[in-house]
């Protein structure tokens, strides 16, 4: 099987409070919560970039889609990683995720084999890394800076 990631999806405890934080604080483009006139329907989209969107879904209905009952959060066990194309852009994307809710986990640091990192978590709890890597091979996978 090849691998193909289309979407990642978030459970979130408030949909209207992650949509806030990722449209109005971190400024990514959605057409905001779809699906609202539907039982466990309600979800937000985010295109990432050609190909890959976030979602935001409520734990709820995430739970009920599997047919799981509701799990408490585990954040150490996922984490996403958002790469800059230049060191100094770890800090502004930092700084822009706090100033829209986020708790900084980790400042921004120098990382081994040179590159540069910090991390947030998001008002649900999600890890987010955000990185410069000045070796060629991470190169290609950079986008710019929020």
């Amino acid at each position: 099987m090849k691998p193909h990631v289309s979407i990642i999806t978030l459970a979130v405890g408030n949909l209207e409070k992650s949509v806030r934080f990722y449209r109005d604080g971190l400024g990514w483009k959605t057409r905001g919560i779809v699906g609202a006139d539907y039982e466990y329907g309600a979800v937000a989209f985010f295109e990432l970039q050609p190909g890959l969107c976030l979602a935001l879904w409520p734990r709820e209905s995430l739970a009920h889609e599997i047919g799981i009952e509701i799990q408490p959060p585990a954040m150490t066990e996922f984490m996403l990683s958002h790469n800059v194309g230049e060191k100094a852009q770890v800090e502004q994307a930092l700084r822009l995720a706090e100033q829209a809710g986020a708790q900084i986990v980790q400042p921004a640091h120098d990382t081994l084999l040179g590159g540069h990192a910090g991390i947030f978590k998001d008002p649900d709890g999600h890890l987010w890394e955000v990185a410069w890597n000045p070796s060629p091979a991470a190169a290609s996978a950079e986008n710019p800076a929020p």
